[in-house]
């Protein structure tokens, strides 16, 4: 059996900013949106499929095992089991990784893969105290238990917590995502103004490759419309409109603001993984292969820095360095730790300071996500990763060039790299 994975095709829905026109979707609904599009779009027997892995953070409590309700509402038969995956932010690279090590177990050679988020749709979760208090209230069986029962409620009781806000919080650093980005910031020497400057890059990218990036997308249809582009990027996002927008993370001397980080985003992806030889056997010219990938960790309170270990190692299982990619794609969570993972990668002070031995090299600027990142297109965490995977092989493909380094920091102080290699 062979031991490369390649990714034969890929789709992805549109990713529109939490609160828009993909908030009355579930996340499953965004799911079999995508694996269906992209059945649909490979002509594939889904009976074929060996395994469904899909990626998701905040994973729905009425979708335990979202993988298999996508998988099965996409059209896949019920005699394919599905997985899912969670990884934060690099979960839609889980996916893909774990079809990589099912194939080198001999437990399949077709996949869907990919990643999932319904941001919109995170809950609002009572306190315990709320809990007990509903509890007793249940149980109470006479009018005067009841009467009894109400009166233990307290206001707070009715202030639900945000699972949004309790998911960008790291429990270990007791640091939210957007405060690991300030330590970076003073770690690091960036300013506001190279912040907003890079955030303003992204959405001009973005904009400048709407027309290649629509090749991705397949259209979601939600009460009667067809939403059919993202809705992230913004014309007015420039260095200087930016720079007028509050900090949000350390009112009094912090720099990172709603601007100059990633959109809270809604989204979907699969891709069609597998062994060359079944590709060959559908009769499709796959995208590209998976290279090499690693994993690393990090400190949770540097999270941001994920990338700068993991591609020291993925460069080293795959023996390549920063110069043999021909474009790099770093997940913009916050404009100030793609910053400071770039100082670190280049500047020998900051490469030991992010635990390198040597500075790795320089990533121009041409060459880093050239088609604008999360700060214009938004972050579904579940989704990233696999959205950059596929947006990584179609410029390879757009540009007729042949490798991609692909990282992304990870929520908990992780980081994961990984090199693409389109088919020549």
């Amino acid at each position: 059996m062979s031991r490369e994975l390649v990714i034969i095709a890929g789709v992805r829905t549109p990713f529109t900013r939490m609160g828009t026109e993909l908030a009355g979707l579930s996340a499953s609904d965004l799911g079999r949106s995508a694996v269906a599009a992209l059945l649909d779009r490979t002509a594939l027997d889904p009976g074929e499929l060996s395994e469904v892995i899909f990626g998701c953070v905040g994973q729905p409590t009425d979708s335990a095992n979202i993988a298999r309700i996508i998988a099965l509402r996409g059209g896949v038969p019920e005699k394919v089991p599905a997985a899912t995956v969670n990884r934060n932010c690099a979960s839609g690279i889980e996916a893909l990784t774990c079809a990589h090590q099912r194939l080198l177990a001999g437990m399949g050679d077709l996949f869907i893969v990919g990643g999932v988020e319904s941001m919109s749709n995170y809950p609002l979760i009572y306190r315990h105290s709320a809990v007990e208090h509903f509890t007793e209230l249940a149980k109470a069986k006479t009018l005067k238990d009841r009467l009894r029962a109400l009166t233990h409620f307290r206001t707070e009781d009715f202030s639900p917590l945000m699972a949004l806000q309790l998911g960008l919080c790291d429990p270990i650093s007791g640091l939210n995502m957007g405060e690991t980005a300030e330590i970076l910031v003073r770690d690091y020497g960036i300013s506001r103004e190279a912040q907003d400057a890079f955030a303003a890059r992204s959405h001009e990218k973005a904009f400048a490759a709407q027309d290649e990036t629509a090749a991705e997308i397949t259209a979601v249809y939600t009460e009667g419309m067809a939403i059919t582009a993202d809705n992230g990027m913004r014309t007015d996002s420039t260095a200087e409109k930016l720079a007028t927008l509050r900090t949000v993370f350390d009112r009094k001397t912090g720099s990172v603001t709603a601007g100059n980080a990633s959109q809270i985003t809604d989204g979907a992806v699969a891709l069609l993984v597998g062994s060359e030889a079944r590709a060959q056997a559908l009769g499709i010219e796959p995208l590209g292969r998976l290279v090499d990938y690693a994993y690393t960790g990090c400190d949770p309170a540097r999270m941001g820095l994920g990338p700068v270990k993991s591609i020291e190692a993925a460069n080293a299982r795959a023996k390549l360095t920063l110069d043999d990619a021909d474009l790099v794609e770093i997940n913009e969570a916050f404009a100030a730790q793609v910053l400071a993972v770039l100082k670190a990668l280049k500047e020998p002070k900051y490469a030991q300071k992010a635990g390198l031995d040597a500075a790795l090299g320089e990533i121009p600027a041409s060459k880093l996500n050239p088609r604008g990142g999360s700060i214009a297109l938004g972050h579904p965490v579940g989704a990233t990763g696999a959205r950059l995977v596929l947006s990584a092989l179609n410029q390879l493909q757009h540009n007729q060039q042949q490798r991609a380094l692909v990282s992304l920091c990870i929520g908990g102080g992780q980081g994961a790299a990984l090199w693409l290699e389109r088919n020549i």
